[in-house]
């Protein structure tokens, strides 16, 4: 079994990219990065998917543990991949099952950008 290694965002790197909203206004590369993430947890289904891995103990979730939103097994499914083509989330399989987390990068960008500017 080959075991493939990610390359890890170094948080200042993240923080560089999402000025609060508050500091300046966005640039257009800026704007179309941030209105992806916004699009994808702007579904109930998805935002309480995010939810469900982002409070999952350990910070990552089985599928066969978020799958209970209301909605069917493939409907669950073709939110989970709309979560992760919008990059809020990352996947592993392992053996039948997949396991989805919200990198901690991710959320940092997500929080730094809803925060007021220092000294507004």
């Amino acid at each position: 079994m080959t075991t493939k290694v990610l390359p890890l965002l170094e948080p200042e790197a993240v923080a560089a990219c999402c000025p609060p909203l508050t500091e300046r206004a966005l640039t257009a590369e800026e704007a179309e990065r941030t209105a992806v993430m916004f699009k994808a947890l702007g579904d109930p289904v998805r935002l309480r998917l995010f939810s469900a891995i982002a409070s999952h103990e350990g910070g990552e979730a089985c599928v066969c543990d978020i799958s209970d939103v209301g909605v069917s097994q493939p409907t669950v499914s073709h939110h989970l991949k709309k979560l992760k083509d919008a990059g809020l989330l990352s996947s592993e399989r392992r053996g039948t099952w997949v396991y989805y987390r919200v990198e901690p990068a991710v959320l940092a960008a997500m929080g730094q950008l809803l925060t007021k500017a220092a000294g507004a």
